[in-house]
């Protein structure tokens, strides 16, 4: 008597056709929440100058001439730079700012690549917003962190 020993074929290429189904669904989630989590740290930049710009605003009654006089980090492993966005402040004494933060060309996953996200306020710091940015290389609003949407 012989024994049957193994999978047959077609067992085998069910199981093949599940992973691949799978792999299918899980990979762009995969993504979309590595782009998330690099996002975060610009997150954490932009949020770490909440409170050295409301301070410096409060106290002179104009914004700093960049943000690096008052910021201490200005990139990180996934930012390349946090500047004043376009136009922003329009004047200095203008209670109104944006501050952008753009994403490495390298390194970085390809969904926020060269991308920006910002933080505005209209209230003098009191009061900060986070949003995409205006134009061409904002970043998409899912990729967004938990905490700005």
């Amino acid at each position: 008597m012989r024994q049957d020993r193994g999978f047959t074929l077609i067992e085998l290429m069910i199981v093949v056709a599940i992973i691949g189904i799978l792999a299918a669904i899980a990979i762009p989630a995969y993504q979309d929440y590595i782009a998330r989590s690099q996002a975060t740290e610009a997150l954490q930049l932009l949020g770490g100058a909440k409170a050295p710009m409301a301070e410096f605003y409060a106290d002179k009654g104009v914004w700093p001439a960049a943000p690096l006089s008052v910021m201490g980090n200005l990139s990180g492993k996934y930012v390349t730079l946090v500047y004043y966005s376009a136009g922003s402040p329009a004047t200095p004494s203008s209670p109104s700012l944006s501050l952008e933060a753009q994403f490495k060309a390298l390194g970085v996953s390809t969904l926020i690549r060269g991308k920006t996200m910002a933080y505005a306020t209209s209230t003098g710091g009191r009061l900060w917003t986070c949003s995409v940015s205006a134009g061409a290389s904002a970043i998409e609003a899912k990729y967004l962190p938990g905490a700005c949407r």
